[in-house]
């Protein structure tokens, strides 16, 4: 408390209340006596099993594009590097309804690319694989702004003097700066994830809600909810749990 006005207590103690309060407003709804029976129902375990499995697919999507990205942003010097930046943060303000409408026009089959991939026998709209785009699409922009960050902080000390003593760039890239940005790209990675398994918006956009193929679980939450309110509260309370662990797990790593 050394140091910080004691009427900042006020603020942050009313900004507190309104995160918490409708947290234990939906606990309180929970029908604890049907609650495993709620979350166990066929299309509960249906929907949690697709969004664990496209959220982790989505998460190793966000690694593989975003670590070069967040490379190219935090290392690399050209002309157009800020609009550039501005361009791949877009999903993190962009509406993901309009996300999903954007994807739809790109993968769809009257898509700029869906087009071509239908000629192929390819057909990304409307399966799994949407669901995973669409993840991806709003999930991205997480890690790259965690890892960039991580990268313009550590410098480029170590870097050079790995170069100087003869290493290849591939060679500096493994054992130089991905160890030192590894607490961040951990962090990163995490948040992809909660952000993957939380997506609505795109993912009934482009890729609707078949049940065992697309309908993940907020999906299945919002369907619920007009039909079966009480398991409606029960899969959100559950969604809950599981991003009050994830973002345990990533301030553990933060302040390791």
């Amino acid at each position: 408390m050394r140091g910080i006005p004691r009427w900042v207590l006020v603020p942050a103690l009313l900004g507190g209340l309104f995160v918490l309060l409708p947290l234990v407003a939906m606990a309180a709804r929970v029908e604890w006596t049907d609650f495993w029976a709620l979350i166990t129902s066929d299309s509960s375990l249906a929907a949690l099993w697709l969004s664990l499995k496209t959220s982790a697919l989505s998460a190793a999507c966000c690694v593989l594009l975003g670590v070069p990205m967040s490379l190219l942003l935090a290392r690399a010097r050209f002309p157009g590097l800020a609009l550039l930046r501005s361009l791949m943060l877009v999903p993190l303000v962009l509406p993901p309804v309009v996300g999903g409408i954007a994807l739809l026009y790109t993968f769809g089959r009257q898509g700029l690319i869906g087009r071509q991939l239908e000629v192929l026998g390819v057909q990304i709209a409307f399966s799994t694989t949407a669901v995973v785009l669409a993840q991806t699409f709003v999930a991205l922009p997480f890690l790259v702004i965690s890892l960039e960050g991580a990268l313009r902080t550590a410098g480029t000390h170590y870097e050079v003097a790995a170069s100087s003593l003869g290493a290849r760039p591939s060679r500096v890239l493994v054992r130089v700066t991905l160890p030192l940005v590894l607490p961040a790209l951990a962090s990163g990675t995490v948040l992809s994830f909660a952000r993957a398994l939380g997506e609505f918006g795109a993912t009934i956009t482009f890729a609707g809600s078949l049940q065992g193929t697309t309908r993940t679980l907020p999906l299945e939450i919002y369907l619920q909810r007009e039909s079966d309110p009480q398991s409606a509260v029960a899969l959100s309370f559950l969604l809950m749990i599981v991003a009050v662990l994830i973002i345990a797990v990533t301030r553990r790593r933060a302040t390791l």
